[in-house]
């Protein structure tokens, strides 16, 4: 399941999209349209400006724009750095795996069951880039 905060970021990153021939837009413009709480929102630009996604500038005519062009940006990728990982259990992610406590996986089937969801999800997901959210 996604996270609020990743249902915020995708909100964000879909009406800096919408925008992104507009120059940089302020973070109160994205949390008003989107309606996301403003300090919440912050976070979460900040995360994606370290990732080298967005960038900022400060002053007049400041605000949020694409560093990386939306047409390169995978939705895998947003989900992976404001949710984390993209299987349902961590013996089955390919980038946060982690061995189950009480569970062998040569001999469990939910895991083999959970690689063929996650394989599946992956396929759209690094498909589908941020242009991909608007209309």
């Amino acid at each position: 399941m996604l996270s609020k905060k990743s249902q915020y970021a995708f909100k964000a990153l879909s009406y800096l999209v919408e925008k992104r021939n507009d120059g940089p837009i302020l973070i109160s413009q994205i949390a008003e349209h989107k309606k996301i709480p403003l300090k919440f929102l912050e976070n979460i630009l900040l995360e994606l400006k370290k990732a080298d996604i967005l960038d900022s500038k400060k002053g007049k005519g400041g605000g949020y724009f694409f560093k990386e062009n939306p047409e390169n940006v995978k939705l895998a990728k947003i989900i992976r750095l404001v949710n984390g990982p993209i299987a349902l259990l961590p013996c089955v992610s390919l980038n946060f795996y982690e061995k189950c406590d009480d569970c062998n996986e040569e001999h469990c089937s939910l895991h083999d069951v959970l690689i063929e969801v996650r394989d599946a999800s992956l396929k759209i997901l690094e498909e589908k880039t941020l242009l991909d959210l608007i209309d």
